[in-house]
Parts: C-alpha cells; sequence; structure tokens
C-alpha cells in the first residue's frame, strides 16, 4: 500500500512489529531467566512483577475482581437506559454485526428517535462509551449509524465527543490496571512506543496528532499504551479530540448513504488512507524540520 511506504521511512519498525508475548523476550529456551541487568538495559519497560507474566494472567486477584466490576457496574447501567426507554420493541438496540443489521436496526430507529431524541442520544453515548472503554470492536458501526440518524454535522459532533469519552475512560482504566496487561500482550511494540513518545517530548502533541489521524496505531493500542508511556492526559485528550475528526467525518458521511455501501473495505480505500496520511503529515513535517540546538563549546 502507497499508504504504509510513505509512512515507513518515518516508523521503520512500527509496520513490522512483532506482538510476541513478554515470555518470548525475558526467558531462554531453557525456562531460565535471563540476567536481570541485561533485562534492565534492554527494556524501558519495566514493571514489578516479571515473573508472574511469564508464567500466566498478568493482573493479581484483587485487579481482576476490581475490573470484573468496573465492567459489570459498566454494563447494568446500559442495561438500566435500555429498560428505560419508552415503547422500545425487541430488536431496537443490539450490536450490530454486518451491515445488513445495522440497516435493520437504523430503520426501527428512525422513527422512534423523532420522538424520543433524547432517549436515543443518551443511549448512543452511553454504548459507544462502553465499547471503547473495554475495547468492544464494532463502534464503526455506531459511527455509520449517527450519520444516517442524525446527518453529517450533528452525527459527527456525537461520534467524536463519544469516542473521546470513551478514549478518555480507556485511558484512566489502563493507568490503573493497564501496565502489566499491555507489558504481556505487546512487549516489543510498547517498547518502541515509549521510545518515540520519548524522542519526540518536546513536540509530543504533534506526533500524537499524527497518530490519531493516521492508521499508524490502532486506537485501541494508543488507548492503552499512553498512560503506561508518560503522555499526558491534556495531550491524549487533544490529540484525541482533533485527531479523531478526519476519519469520523468520512465514516458519518457515508452513514448518509448507508443503503448503498456494501462493505467496511468501502470506507478506508487506498486513496482515503492516503489521505488520511498526508493529513496527518502536516502535523508532523514541521518537527522533522526543526533543527537541533547547537550547543556551545
Amino acid at each position: 500500500m502507497e499508504s504504509e511506504t510513505s509512512v515507513s521511512a518515518y516508523f521503520p519498525s512500527l509496520l513490522t512489529m512483532p506482538f510476541a508475548r513478554i515470555s518470548s523476550v525475558d526467558v531462554d529456551v531453557s525456562g531460565r531467566q535471563n540476567d536481570k541487568d541485561d533485562m534492565k538495559r534492554s527494556s524501558p519497560i519495566r514493571t514489578k512483577r516479571k515473573l508472574k507474566l511469564q508464567g500466566g494472567f498478568p493482573l493479581s486477584h484483587w485487579e481482576l475482581v476490581a475490573v470484573t466490576s468496573i465492567f459489570v457496574l459498566s454494563f447494568a447501567v446500559l442495561v438500566s437506559i435500555y429498560f428505560t426507554m419508552p415503547n422500545l420493541s425487541d430488536g431496537f438496540f443490539r450490536f450490530p454485526r454486518s451491515l445488513a443489521e445495522l440497516r435493520l436496526m437504523k430503520s426501527h430507529l428512525s422513527a422512534y428517535s423523532e420522538d424520543y431524541t433524547a432517549q436515543v442520544l443518551l443511549g448512543f453515548i452511553a454504548v459507544y462509551i462502553f465499547m471503547q472503554t473495554f475495547m468492544i470492536p464494532g463502534t464503526i458501526f455506531f459511527s455509520l449509524l449517527a450519520g444516517a440518524l442524525f446527518g453529517e454535522y450533528r452525527g459527527l459532533i456525537l461520534v467524536v465527543f463519544s469516542a473521546t469519552a470513551g478514549a478518555s475512560s480507556c485511558f484512566f482504566l489502563s493507568k490503573l490496571f493497564g501496565r502489566p496487561i499491555v507489558t504481556w500482550l505487546w512487549p516489543e511494540k510498547i517498547r518502541f512506543f515509549q521510545s518515540q513518545v520519548a524522542k519526540h517530548r518536546g513536540t509530543l502533541l504533534n506526533y500524537m496528532l499524527f497518530l490519531r489521524i493516521t492508521p499508524s496505531l490502532p486506537n485501541t493500542f494508543i488507548n492503552l499504551a499512553s498512560p503506561i508511556v508518560d503522555v499526558p492526559y491534556y495531550i491524549f485528550f487533544v490529540a484525541t479530540f482533533f485527531g479523531l475528526i478526519p476519519a469520523s467525518f468520512l465514516t458519518v458521511r457515508a452513514g448518509l448513504t448507508l443503503g448503498e455501501l456494501e462493505s467496511l473495505g468501502d470506507l478506508y480505500d487506498i486513496r482515503t488512507v492516503t489521505l488520511l496520511f498526508v493529513v496527518g503529515l502536516l502535523f508532523i513535517i514541521p518537527t522533522l524540520m526543526r533543527r537541533p540546538k547547537q550547543i556551545p563549546l
């Protein structure tokens, strides 16, 4: 793809980053732990529970209970919103898994949203934030639905607000419990991300905007990894809010012609991806052109 070629010079390792588990990095073939000094030099991400990460699930019992409790409580809020919506028939609010199911959902909600706009907005925002917080795939369907139900500009505002709120919730949840999970799932990728954040510390907002606008890194990984590599929340928030606008606009606008959309692949063809990279490069190029300060002799 042209988009991958255009970014490979700036992120040479990003597109080929392996997803090996941390056990393959920190333990040799015989199962013995490598020398601690070598590990400290090779890994910028260090946790207090490396031995535990090698053996099994990285969260302790109380952490697992806490995360599960937050999930159950959040799901209970969704259920309570659902059952308080008036005159709601079965099948109105289901997680669509295909464009056909999304079209059916849209046909159900079109007339209903005219009479109960506030309730539909509340339900939409709650579902979107829930899915973003707990990294449940499928928010692209709701972005299309926002355009189909509320139009181009109101739908865009709704999606960007919901996506930013959900990403923020994921950020703080990861800040509390995410470090062992992220280093367990993506040890090499998190090391590379931390090195890039440290490298662009002086222009971190530009770098984060580039990542948000372009499909260089999955948004889920950015949400989870940002607090782990010490990205300040205010930079994360600004980059998320403004960086999601281009892709969200394209998706919401596609929702206006939902009946003509044949597949999700039509949303991000090579032309669209290239356009997103061009927009993202507008933010990162000024940082690349900055000359390092000369150290006086």
